[in-house]
């Protein structure tokens, strides 16, 4: 099996799912509770990942970051190395494409919490960032944390962003499922049976983790 590709894709998961939650909380806690009725704009654009073709999303993170767009020159200028075919460039192209896959839990999980719980605390005193993380996190753990599994299990297998905007860099952007597209394609069935299965198996594990969380709090599922 091809380890440094899947030791490179869990650091990968890993790393989206921890920034998914610090984008995400705000942002589901938001579509939550606002009223505001463009949130419906904004829940569309957080969704669009899930019917966007992967290549399309892929174009356009790699034009946004690449050395023609203004992010990309100052990046390249500061950093020595453009922003695409690195991890970095990698790790924002997984953040957009699972953006969805957290955003859509959380705000789930936010909505089914009683809303008189949080208007009690209010009323005893407290702050309403003090009722955000003594009321509604505890509250909606259960959906926080399928969020963040159900990104990390996502983000294992992305092939058409990952390779869009990381290439295949060994050692750097080269994920399990462009390691196993590889093996497929210099015909070398073993060792793609071989991390097919591991993939297949992690994922089997994460999701049956999701499900048992399902099973104790309603969550909103991304369609796929």
């Amino acid at each position: 099996m091809d380890w440094p590709a899947i030791w490179l894709t869990a650091r990968l998961a890993f790393v989206t799912s921890l920034l998914l939650l610090g984008i995400g909380l705000p942002l589901a806690y938001w579509l939550a509770t606002t009223r505001w009725r463009g949130r419906i704009f904004v829940e569309a654009v957080v969704a669009l990942p899930l019917v966007l073709p992967p290549t399309v999303l892929g174009f356009y993170v790699l034009m946004s970051l690449g050395p023609r767009s203004p992010l990309g020159r100052v990046f390249e200028s500061l950093a020595g190395h453009p922003l695409p075919f690195s991890f970095l460039g990698l790790t924002i192209a997984s953040v957009l494409y699972s953006l969805p896959f957290a955003v859509q839990p959380f705000t789930a999980a936010f909505r089914s919490i009683n809303r008189e719980l949080v208007d009690a605390a209010a009323n005893a005193g407290a702050s309403p960032f003090r009722a955000f993380w003594r009321i509604s996190i505890p509250l909606a753990w259960p959906g926080l944390l399928a969020g963040m599994v159900l990104s990390f299990a996502h983000t294992l297998g992305e092939f058409g962003v990952v390779l869009m905007v990381g290439g295949n860099i060994p050692g750097v952007t080269r994920t399990v499922s462009v390691s196993i597209y590889d093996s497929v394609q210099t015909l070398d069935y073993a060792a793609a049976a071989q991390t097919s299965l591991f993939l297949l198996v992690t994922s089997f594990v994460v999701l049956s983790l999701t499900y048992a969380l399902q099973g104790s709090f309603r969550l909103g599922w991304p369609a796929r």
